[in-house]
């Protein structure tokens, strides 16, 4: 089914997203660096049952970046205005990859939003000791000013590779929100994962190095109730590699 492209400003930013479908729900929430393209095979297979709204988060896709510094909490809070906004009140679901399973975790710990179920697919949000935080900081605020320096592009492209090793995620270093980035990839939500209480459906990849597989059983550990599903052959964006198993998964998940 063909989703139609609107744009509706929430928060005073300028904000794409897609909807396609009719039935109850479903939010998709995109990962860090990607927007609500990288999700489009998974809405077109749900909007056959359901009413599937993907936006592209402040500062990817076609949606305007924050004026200042984000963390977790400030997207969460922006996704819960956008469904006001939207008149999107009542969900039955909410989908989010990696970074955007991360949000969706705060959302729905804090009450931003609602929803009957949640699927984390590669979610990130779990992050290091204080020690390997501050040494994430630095190398950020490196990679940061290298981008602004005129290093070969070779060292530019080690300096960031060093980084993405370090953080251990998908957090692509998006140059216009490096303030953002900061604070994301220090923003653990494994306390906000413990307050949850809805059946949740958890997708990983067996080689998935950006959220690893021990990412799913600790948030397994944490959600009362959770379903665990590892697929080994899969790497980091699952719903790409393994599109008729994650869709499958979800859909009886959603039943």
């Amino acid at each position: 089914m063909s989703s139609k492209s609107a744009q509706v400003v929430v928060d005073s930013l300028l904000t794409k997203y897609t909807v396609s479908g009719k039935g109850k729900a479903i939010l998709l929430l995109h990962g860090w660096g990607d927007s609500s393209a990288g999700l489009s095979g998974l809405q077109s297979e749900l909007s056959k049952k359901y009413t599937v709204v993907t936006p592209d988060l402040p500062g990817f896709g076609g949606s305007q970046a924050p004026s200042g510094d984000w963390d977790l909490s400030d997207y969460a809070g922006f996704v819960g205005n956008f469904l006001k906004k939207i008149d999107t009140n009542k969900l039955y679901a909410v989908i989010g990859h990696s970074n955007g399973g991360a949000i969706a975790i705060r959302g729905l710990s804090n009450g931003d939003f609602a929803s009957d179920k949640l699927v984390l697919m590669a979610a990130a949000g779990i992050r290091g000791t204080a020690k390997t935080r501050n040494k994430v900081l630095r190398l950020v605020a490196k990679a940061g000013k290298a981008l602004t320096t005129p290093l070969p592009k070779s060292a530019k492209n080690r300096l960031r590779r060093k980084v993405y090793k370090t953080i251990g995620s998908d957090m692509l270093v998006a140059e216009h929100l490096q303030g953002t980035f900061k604070k994301v990839v220090a923003d653990d939500v494994r306390a906000d994962a413990a307050k949850l209480n809805l059946p949740t459906l958890l997708l990983y990849g067996g080689s998935d190095e950006a959220s690893p597989a021990w990412y799913g059983e600790t948030y397994h550990s944490l959600i009362k109730g959770s379903k665990l599903e590892v697929l080994p052959e899969s790497g980091h964006f699952i719903h790409l590699e393994q599109p008729q198993i994650v869709t499958v998964e979800i859909e009886e998940f959603l039943k």
